[in-house]
Order: C-alpha cells, then sequence, then structure tokens
C-alpha cells in the first residue's frame, strides 16, 4: 500500500521522459568492505531490465552526476557511530538552491565492525539528509533491513581479513536495495 502510494506520488510529480532510469550508487570505503558492498549493491540494479547503473566513490562524483541520477544510494562505513568524515563532507556538498533533488529515490547502505556498532544510527542519518533535501526516501524490502542494506565484517561469526572474505549473506541478500530501487526507479519513470 506504501509502496503504491509512493510510486502514485511520484508519477504525479515526475516530468514524463523516455529516457533509462539512472541510479548513482556512492560511497567510500575504509578498508575496501564498503566497496565490496557497493559492488553487490550495484550488480543487484544492473539486474534490474532498463536501469542505468553508476557506481562511483564520494571522491570522484560531481554535482552533476547527482542532478543527472533518479536514485542516489549513498554507502558508508559506520565510523564512531557516524558517516565518515568524507560521506558527511560529500551529503554538505549536495546543491540545496533550487532543489535540484527534491523528488529523487534514495536510499543507504553501511558497513560496520561489530553488530551494535551503530548501522542504523548510520543509515538513519543518511536517509535523514537526504529528506531535508526533498528526495524520496526508500528503506529495505521488509523488516530485517528496514533502513537499507548493511554488513558486519569484525565480529565473529562474521570477522573478516579482507573484503573478498565478506559473508556470503551480506553480499547475496543484501544485493536487494539495488534490484528494488532499480525496479522503483523503472516505475517512477515509466
Amino acid at each position: 500500500m506504501v509502496r503504491l502510494f509512493i510510486t502514485f506520488s511520484f508519477l504525479l510529480i515526475s516530468c514524463a521522459s523516455n529516457a533509462q532510469p539512472s541510479i548513482l550508487v556512492v560511497y567510500h570505503s575504509e578498508s575496501g568492505n564498503t566497496a565490496a558492498l557497493a559492488e553487490a549493491v550495484a550488480d543487484g540494479a544492473r539486474s534490474v531490465a532498463g536501469v542505468d547503473v553508476i557506481l562511483k566513490t564520494s571522491d570522484e562524483t560531481t554535482e552533476a552526476d547527482l542532478i543527472a541520477a533518479d536514485a542516489i544510494i549513498v554507502g558508508s562505513p559506520v565510523y564512531n557511530a557516524n558517516v565518515t568524515p568524507e560521506i558527511s563532507r560529500f551529503i554538505a556538498s549536495w546543491p540545496f538552491e533550487g532543489e535540484p533533488l527534491k523528488n529523487k529515490l534514495g536510499a543507504a547502505f553501511v558497513t560496520a565492525g561489530g553488530i551494535s556498532a551503530g548501522e542504523e544510527l548510520v543509515q538513519m542519518n543518511i536517509l535523514q539528509s537526504m529528506l531535508i533535501f526533498g528526495m524520496i526516501v526508500v528503506g529495505g524490502p521488509d523488516w530485517t533491513q528496514p533502513f537499507g542494506a548493511s554488513a558486519i565484517t569484525g565480529e565473529a561469526p562474521f570477522n573478516i581479513e579482507s573484503p573478498q572474505e565478506m559473508d556470503e549473506k551480506f553480499l547475496d541478500e543484501r544485493q536487494e536495495p539495488g534490484p528494488t530501487r532499480g525496479r522503483d526507479c523503472s516505475e517512477f519513470k515509466g
């Protein structure tokens, strides 16, 4: 019901376009873990036909990239229960004048060293920032990941030495923000 309402609302306020919808997946990664999850999210989005997916670090992303995207998915490691300073600077650089991000879809993903390290706080920080810019925030597919995708990388039983060792549960199941945002973009643009 809520998804139908959001879809209908966006269809009413979005301009008609035959252009292929685009999803911008932006992340900052300290150790490679968030980069690995960003790849999984982007792969999930690419699994939806008719969606263009762009994957960039926060340092590589331009204002033009943000404005051109129909959906923006931001990922950060948990840094003292906050986004990293790099993601904070990235969000602070978003264009505000004229509301160019208004009505774009937004979603979040994070990686954390421990199970109670602040994943949900960081996801909510990202989503709250998106709301300030007038974006339409979309959560996860069900109650098990209501704020978006997350991966634990430094606490048993999920300890890893390198991003290549990330538990498949996070890489497979947590690709969900990609396909969901891809379908949402297609529906909204269609």
